[in-house]
């Protein structure tokens, strides 16, 4: 597919209302004027438009795009006191997923009675405006608060670290509208798309008590069910507008209709179903206390569906880059003033990657043509601003790519690597290849926005030198317990076989890595955990396997831990209550010193109390320990414990503890 066939296809996505078929799509581009083949061009249409987020599919032959879906849906905004007391409105992710996303929330525009609600400015600290943005990503609201103006931007571009004191956002002037409407907390406005496309809305008022909670009940269980089949079907997306999306999809057309909860309601008070979790270095919602699965390679969330065969070629490989991405590699190259095709290969496909040689060749033909192509263009004098980033961004990718092909060669136990280790690799790898896709020019952008690509680029060498280094740590461990082998003359006690396990309390970054020997019984493994923990066995416990409620199987807390091995595919499930769940993943088997001893050999973070109520409790009381008011710390503080320290793990104190139940044996 051309640009401009592409172009027009998105003008055509967000210019329709009604369904539409892949011919009035392939009518509005135009295929005749291209020389590909009709068959070609309209699976490579239909490929885009089943992409996540671009159209949702009515049946085998019609589709509805998103303006035409959420065009016409109600929803709801809720005030907060703040906006209530300051006389304002701010948009945030308020009309997420109901206005065009290529529009940023201050190009939004509101109406009331006919008349556009004026905009104005707010100024405060950034961590004030955060929470009105955290729907799109905890990680991307300081990014939103960024672009909202110029000033922004400098102002965190001038220390990508750390927080400016003060910003300015657009808002909206509400105050005559909240005092002729005597808007009071709890009040909602009702919203209507104007103009999807644009981002205009009109509002309308709704009193706190004009809704019954059993109406509101209902559209509550039509959206967790909605979000439900959203995670069960399409897992967790490649951002959180799209799971929102799809939940109003999924979610059938009682979530379509008033009245309704907004969605941070929803979200952030009303449902325990669902919770912002940890996706590597992003976030997503997902199912509350259970952690979203890991990946097994990059997921190329930067590569088009409709790949071309060398972009398909380099796929297979594990290498999910577009062909954009392959042009600014040849730009590097001319950038250092080099021709040779070889070089310019193992960038883009390490050594630790194998091709066969018919692959290579097709790689090599199709690098020489796109250098060919730009060769007579190119000019090391205007790709001076440019050209350095480009060669940083590519050198980054690169690694990247590398470091996950050798994890998959398969020389250690996937296990012992950090959680999320290839969604991490995987979202570097995209945003390395996104910024390397707008660096296939030598038009330098604006100063501003090559300052932002360069504390961009920063922030993913640092979080890669990070990740690397506890990779290198994980493998460290990894080879130096697998030395361990049955040395001659031992006696049968000391050949005992343990086990290495890691714990994890679900919807929490809380984890400990412990060693217990494999004739244990579960029960044993029981009180590790609570002791690992500090938890207090207030609750009821079982053990399990099998993911879904109808393959699990309960396991006797008087099984052996190595029978528990059998029967198992490399997990457990330890159920605490009702609220707490536990992953316990089977890691390597190994011999044991003559001083062995049951302890806990590594781990991370405070874990929770076990009275605080589950992990989305856990994490909301974190936050306004971070974040809060005084009072909301103090709250905080009290819920917690007065030993409470956020993040800390004493393994010594863990370890004697452990010794004084076990030693006794």
């Amino acid at each position: 597919m051309t640009l401009k066939q592409e172009q027009d296809l998105y003008n055509f996505l967000d210019s329709v209302t009604e369904p539409f078929t892949l011919e009035n799509v392939m009518g509005y581009v135009r295929m005749m004027e291209d020389s590909k083949r009709p068959k070609d061009l309209a699976m490579e249409i239909a490929a885009i438009i089943d992409s996540p987020n671009m159209a949702f599919r009515l049946d085998n032959k019609q589709w509805v795009s998103r303006r035409g879906f959420f065009e016409r849906i109600p929803f709801v905004i809720s005030p907060t006191r703040l906006e209530l007391l300051n006389g304002i409105l701010i948009p945030g992710h308020r009309c997420i997923p109901f206005a065009n996303p290529v529009k940023m929330p201050h190009e939004y525009k509101f109406f009331w009675k006919g008349k556009e609600v004026p905009p104005t400015t707010t100024e405060g600290p950034p961590e004030e405006f955060y929470p009105y943005y955290s729907i799109f990503g905890e990680e991307y609201a300081p990014q939103y608060v960024a672009r909202d103006n110029p000033e922004n931007e400098a102002a965190f571009n001038s220390d990508p670290f750390e927080d400016p004191d003060e910003v300015s956002i657009h808002t909206f002037d509400m105050r005559t509208i909240y005092r002729e409407a005597s808007f009071i907390p709890g009040d909602r406005f009702i919203v209507r798309s104007r103009d999807w496309k644009s981002g205009h809305f009109d509002l309308e008022k709704v009193g706190k008590d004009k809704w019954p909670e059993a109406e509101l009940y209902s559209w509550f269980e039509a959206a967790e069910g909605g979000f439900d089949d959203s995670f069960a079907l399409l897992g967790p997306g490649v951002c959180t507008e799209e799971q929102i999306a799809y939940a109003y999809w999924y979610g059938g057309k009682r979530m379509r209709e008033l009245p309704a909860y907004s969605l941070e309601e929803f979200l952030f008070e009303k449902t325990d179903r669902i919770e912002s979790v940890t996706y590597g270095i992003e976030t997503r919602f997902w199912f509350a206390g259970k952690d979203i699965p890991d990946s097994k390679g990059l997921s190329g969330m930067a590569v088009p569906l409709d790949r071309r065969f060398i972009e398909e070629l380099l796929f297979k490989a594990n290498v999910p880059i577009s062909e954009y991405v392959i042009h600014s590699y040849v730009l590097d190259a001319l950038f250092r003033n080099e021709k040779d095709i070889e070089k310019v290969m193992i960038r883009i496909v390490p050594n630790a990657i194998r091709m066969k040689q018919r692959e290579m060749d097709l790689l090599a033909d199709f690098v020489a043509g796109v250098m060919d192509e730009l060769m007579d263009g190119y000019s090391v004098f205007l790709d001076q601003k440019l050209g350095p980033l480009r060669q940083q961004v590519g050198e980054l990718h690169n690694a990247v790519v590398e470091l996950a092909a050798h994890l998959q060669k398969g020389d250690m136990d996937p296990s012992w690597l950090p959680r999320h280790t290839f969604i991490v690799l995987s979202q570097i790898q995209a945003h390395a290849a996104s910024l390397m896709e707008d660096m296939d020019t030598t038009d330098a952008p604006p100063e501003s926005e090559l300052e932002a690509m360069g504390n961009s680029l920063d922030s993913m060498i640092e979080t890669f030198r990070e990740i690397k280094e506890t990779i290198n740590d994980a493998m460290n461990n990894f080879r130096r317990r697998n030395i361990h082998l049955i040395r001659p003359g031992r006696d049968d006690a000391l050949a005992e076989t343990w086990r290495t396990m890691q714990i994890s309390i679900a919807g929490t970054d809380v984890w400990r890595r412990v060693q217990i020997p494999a004739d244990k019984r579960l029960e044993d493994l029981h009180t590790l955990i609570q002791t690992s923990f500090e938890w207090k066995d207030n609750y009821r416990h079982r053990f399990y396997t099998g993911e879904g409620e109808t393959d699990r199987k309960n396991l006797d807390d008087k099984i052996r831990i190595k029978e528990a091995c059998d029967l198992s595919s490399g997990e457990l499930e330890y159920e605490y209550g009702n609220k707490w769940s536990v992953k316990v993943i089977l890691l390597s088997a190994h011999r044991p010193d003559t001083e062995e001893a049951i302890r806990c050999v590594a781990g991370d973070g405070a874990a929770p109390p076990e009275i605080i109520g589950g992990p989305l409790r856990f994490r909301k009381i974190l936050a306004a320990l971070s974040a809060g008011s005084d009072m909301e710390k103090q709250a905080a503080l009290h819920e917690l414990g007065p030993d409470f320290v956020p993040g800390l793990f004493d393994i010594e104190k863990c370890n004697k503890k452990l010794y004084s139940l076990f030693s006794e044996e």
